[in-house]
């Protein structure tokens, strides 16, 4: 054998589109209120990853700290925009877009809301191996401005 053969015999092998890659993620989210002090909330937990041709997505169970115990949350990427959608206890769409603004429907149990989303600033280096992102924003909730914004996220794949 030679040794590029046996290179690509021991090389990692590559994910493949569509394929669910285990992670661990790290999210931090901020909520900076007009009257109040910072909220701030950390959160480590386990996920999956999957490659698709147009970008990647993750997905995580909540837990009862973010208080949406019951929950999945799918983050998908795609270039410039990223697009957060919440099934289950809660059902949400947000589309992030550095500078401009999506609105949507916010569904909990207690009933709807219509929430826009501002998004100030959008950073990502996510590839197949994990890296970084972070997202600052502003919501409105029926067209009342609610505060200002930060997710950061840090995903790793799972050894």
């Amino acid at each position: 054998m030679n040794s590029i053969e046996n290179r690509r015999e021991n090389a990692p092998e590559q994910p493949r589109y569509h394929e669910k890659l285990p992670v661990l993620m790290s999210i931090q989210a901020e909520q900076d209120l007009d009257s109040m002090m910072p909220d701030k909330m950390e959160l480590l937990t386990e996920g999956l990853m999957e490659l698709r041709e147009e970008g990647l997505s993750l997905s995580y169970e909540e837990s009862t700290l973010t208080g949406m115990e019951g929950t999945t949350t799918v983050l998908e990427v795609k270039g410039p925009r990223v697009i957060l959608r919440r099934m289950g206890t809660v059902s949400s769409q947000m589309v992030f877009e550095e500078g401009r603004q999506h609105t949507s429907l916010y569904e909990t149990p207690f009933g709807e809301l219509s929430i826009d989303i501002q998004t100030s600033y959008l950073r990502h280096s996510l590839t197949e191996r994990g890296g970084r992102m972070e997202i600052r924003y502003s919501i409105s909730v029926e067209h009342a401005s609610t505060g200002k914004n930060r997710f950061c996220l840090k995903v790793r794949r799972k050894q």
